[in-house]
């Protein structure tokens, strides 16, 4: 499960974050972002509609709300700034949509699923529902996107696109914090060598941003 909380951008100040940060360069690239507690999980036990991030889970989304670092605000701008559509999971859009109230991130999100159901509009996007598969959805979603990047959410997913070799980047909080149980995000692999270059490491107090670029 990635995070499932989401920081109060409006459309013209994602646009003007992009601008800002990366001047307009073309991006193309599949990002994971995920927020992660020191011993491996993405949410806490029992995730549902009662408890979408797990009991306990959100705990790990504490940096988002904390205004007065400067340092995971930035990180939050470069996320936004940098995400042009968003592919996740059925499961995490089940739990999630009812949190958001809207698209996890003002740009087009595309639903990996087995059940078919008609687009969902929101007000700052549109949720596709695509049944043909991992490689038909990041397709569609890698086209929506553009000029910036494609953003995963949702642990299936993850796991999913780096079995597959086509993840670029993995951006990771790390929080100071142990959950003891729930959804884990590096299982389900198989058995292939992942090497990592580390791109950027930055310290809050509510977390540790690491980047890494997928070597292939």
């Amino acid at each position: 499960m990635a995070q499932l909380c989401r920081p109060l951008w409006t459309v013209a100040a994602w646009e003007s974050a992009f601008t800002e940060v990366y001047g307009g360069i073309a991006m193309a690239q599949v990002i994971a972002h995920v927020t992660m507690s020191l011993d491996g999980y993405m949410a806490g036990p029992d995730v549902g509609p009662e408890h979408p991030m797990g009991r306990g889970g959100e705990r790990l989304h504490r940096w988002l709300f904390d205004d007065a670092d400067e340092v995971d605000a930035a990180a939050a701008r470069r996320q936004f700034a940098l995400t042009g559509a968003v592919l996740l999971g059925r499961r995490t859009f089940d739990v999630g949509v009812g949190v958001w109230g809207d698209t996890p991130y003002p740009a087009p999100c595309f639903v990996l699923t087995h059940h078919p159901a008609p687009d969902r509009t929101e007000r700052s996007g549109t949720f596709t529902f695509v049944t043909t598969g991992l490689a038909d959805a990041l397709d569609q979603a890698t086209v929506a996107a553009g000029e910036r990047a494609v953003t995963l959410m949702g642990a299936d997913v993850v796991q999913q696109v780096l079995r597959a070799g086509l993840l670029d980047e993995l951006h990771l909080q790390l929080a100071p914090v142990m959950l003891g149980g729930g959804r884990r995000l590096f299982e389900h692999l198989g058995t292939d060598h992942i090497e990592l270059e580390r791109l950027a490491v930055e310290e809050s107090p509510h977390v540790t941003h690491l980047r890494f670029r997928v070597v292939k």
